[in-house]
C-alpha cells in the first residue's frame, strides 16, 4: 500500500532539491569566471555542513534524520559538482581530444580530463563509508555512493556514444569535454545501463513498500528508488532526442546566436 508520508512526500522532495540543486549548480558555473571563486568558497561551506549533517543523524533512526542525511550528502555532491563544473577539479588534461587515438589510448585521453573530479569523489565515498560503517543511519553514505555509480555510468556511456549528446548545460570552461564523447548511436552498453538502474530501482521500491508504514526505512528507501529513477530519466534523455535546456533554461545564460551582415558576414547580435 503506498503512503502518503512514507512514498509520496520523499519522492516530491527528492524531486523538487533535484530539480533546484541541477538548475543552481548549471547557473554558478555558467556566470563569468571571476565569481568561480567566490561560488568554491560557498560550495566548500556547503559540503563541511553536509558533512557535519550526515554525522549528526547518523546516530539516528528517526524520519528526521534521514532527511537531514539525505540533504548533508547532495550538499557533499554539490560541491563536488561545483569544483568539476567550474573547472578547478576536473583532471590534469584540459584540451581537445587528438582525433587520431582510438580504443585504449583514447580512453586513457579521456580519463585524464576528469581524474582528479573521479578521485576525489571516490575518497570522499570512501569516507562516508568508513564513518557510517556501523552507524544506526547510513543513508548519507547509500545516497552518495548511488550517485557516484549513476554519474560514473552515464559519462562511459557518452565516451562510447550515446543518440543525444546534448551538452547545452556543459559551461565554456569544459566545452573541450564534447571532443572525448562517441559518436551519435545506440548502444547495447545503454541500453544495458537504463534496465540495470531500472531493476535497483525496483529493488528499493519494494524495499520501500515492505517497510513499516512511516518508518525510517520506508523513507530512506523511498529516497533511494527516486534517485535511482531520476537516474534512470537522464539516461532516457541520452537516448532520446531531449534538450536538457528545456527544464534548466532559467539557469542557463542567455547565449547570442551569430548572424549575417548585410555583406554575408557573420556578427552578433
Amino acid at each position: 500500500m503506498v503512503s502518503w508520508d512514507g512514498h509520496i512526500v520523499p519522492f516530491i522532495v527528492t524531486v523538487v532539491i533535484w530539480f533546484i540543486a541541477t538548475g543552481l549548480v548549471a547557473w554558478a558555473d555558467n556566470r563569468e569566471s571571476a565569481t568561480f571563486s567566490k561560488s568554491l568558497a560557498i560550495g566548500a561551506v556547503g559540503g563541511i555542513l553536509g558533512l557535519v549533517l550526515i554525522l549528526v543523524a547518523s546516530v539516528s533512526t528517526q524520519v528526521w534524520a534521514v532527511y537531514v542525511a539525505f540533504v548533508g550528502a547532495l550538499l557533499v555532491w554539490g560541491w563536488h559538482e561545483l569544483s568539476f563544473l567550474t573547472g578547478s577539479g576536473a583532471g590534469p588534461r584540459r584540451g581537445p581530444a587528438d582525433a587520431d587515438l582510438t580504443g585504449v589510448a583514447r580512453f586513457r585521453q579521456a580519463s585524464a580530463t576528469v581524474m582528479h573530479h573521479e578521485v576525489a569523489l571516490a575518497l570522499t565515498a570512501l569516507l562516508l563509508i568508513s564513518l557510517s560503517w556501523n552507524a544506526s543511519n547510513q543513508i548519507g553514505a547509500s545516497v552518495f555512493v548511488l550517485m557516484f555509480g549513476l554519474r560514473l555510468i552515464s559519462k562511459i556511456n557518452l565516451f562510447v556514444g550515446v543518440p543525444n549528446s546534448t551538452s547545452e548545460m556543459l559551461p565554456d570552461q569544459l566545452a573541450y569535454l564534447k571532443t572525448y564523447f562517441g559518436p551519435n548511436r545506440m548502444t547495447l552498453l545503454l541500453a544495458a545501463s537504463i534496465a540495470a538502474i531500472g531493476a535497483v530501482t525496483a529493488w528499493f521500491a519494494g524495499m520501500a513498500l515492505a517497510a513499516p508504514v512511516g518508518s525510517a526505512e520506508m523513507v530512506g528507501a523511498s529516497l533511494l528508488c527516486t534517485l535511482c529513477l531520476l537516474g534512470v530519466l537522464e539516461h532516457l534523455f541520452l537516448a532520446l532526442p531531449f534538450r536538457d535546456g528545456m527544464l534548466w533554461g532559467w539557469a542557463l545564460p542567455k547565449r547570442t546566436e551569430p548572424k549575417r551582415g548585410a555583406a554575408g558576414q557573420m556578427t552578433e547580435n
